[in-house]
């Protein structure tokens, strides 16, 4: 695939932006795996022809999240779930605690953590469901924090506790976390014993987590009982229980973000009724009516 101009335009923003939450050069570029005396060249020229491929620039692209197609940018709305999570998120890493999210799927629990790290030094995501083994997972997060994430494990995994006992209030968000091996979710509690009370850790999924959890705590399987207390012995949530007070709460919270991500005269009724309050369905019926309006 080759590149358009200006996709290697919004790419080169979003390396700018990026570069505010890290440190040192040498960090961010090994963040975004370019060689640092190739990143030191893009200081100076940007994105010139030759001194990256395409290929580097779509996974440079891809862990920054910049669409290689035109797609219309999505605003943040500030639902109960964004604030929620945004005021868990800046809870722990600023006193170094540590939390647990579980609830529904599809209330805007990704999208929140993913806004959260864009505005936030020394705070990344983890998506477990794509880094399930714990050689990958402590690999990627170091990685993320700009650590060599190559050769041999110990080294890594040394390095990465070092770094993160030194900087200032880091903060690691695991998503899909029941996705997790239990021998992943073994080595993040290691992790998490190396660096009590340096660095934030936040924990989300939907209900499936709450209950692989629940039904490790009663099998007493190995390490749940002690990862479970050090986030809190407790489920957090914010949707209600009952179930038509959450259908209530989930289209409040579909209006809000279709009011402000829909075309201008949208039916946002329509679009609320449509989507029964799930957001990735908001999404789905606004680009619906986005597409009606470009071809009329």
């Amino acid at each position: 695939m080759k590149l358009s101009k200006d996709i290697k335009e919004r790419i080169w923003k979003a390396v700018k932006k990026d570069r505010a939450k890290y440190e040192y050069d040498k960090n961010h570029a090994i963040a975004l795996g370019i060689n640092p005396s190739v990143y030191s060249t893009i200081n100076k020229y940007g994105f010139k022809d030759g001194i990256l491929d395409d290929g580097i620039l779509i996974s440079v692209a891809r862990r920054l999240g910049v669409a290689l197609r035109d797609e219309t940018p999505w605003k943040i709305a500030r639902t109960p779930v964004f604030v929620y999570i945004t005021e868990q998120l800046e809870m722990c890493q600023q006193s170094s605690l540590s939390g647990l999210f579980c609830d529904c799927c599809n209330i805007g629990k990704t999208f929140t953590a993913k806004a959260y790290i864009n505005n936030h030094p020394n705070a990344i995501y983890v998506d477990c469901g794509q880094v399930k083994t714990k050689m990958r997972m402590i690999r990627y997060i170091a990685r993320q924090f700009g650590l060599n994430g190559n050769g041999r494990y110990a080294d890594v995994y040394d390095d990465l506790i070092y770094y993160l006992r030194g900087i200032e209030h880091p903060l690691i968000i695991l998503d899909e976390a029941g996705d997790m091996s239990p021998e992943t979710f073994l080595e993040l509690k290691a992790l998490w014993n190396a660096t009590d009370r340096t660095c934030g850790w936040y924990m989300m999924g939907a209900n499936g987590l709450k209950a692989k959890i629940k039904r490790n705590l009663n099998s007493d399987t190995l390490g749940y009982e002690e990862m479970f207390s050090r986030y809190g012995d407790n489920f957090n949530r914010i949707t209600p229980e009952d179930e038509r007070e959450r259908v209530k709460f989930l289209k409040a919270q579909a209006a809000m973000v279709a009011k402000v991500n829909a075309p201008e005269n949208a039916n946002i009724n329509a679009i609320v009724n449509l989507s029964e309050g799930k957001l990735r369905r908001v999404y789905t019926e606004i680009e619906k009516i986005r597409r009606e309006q470009n071809n009329a």
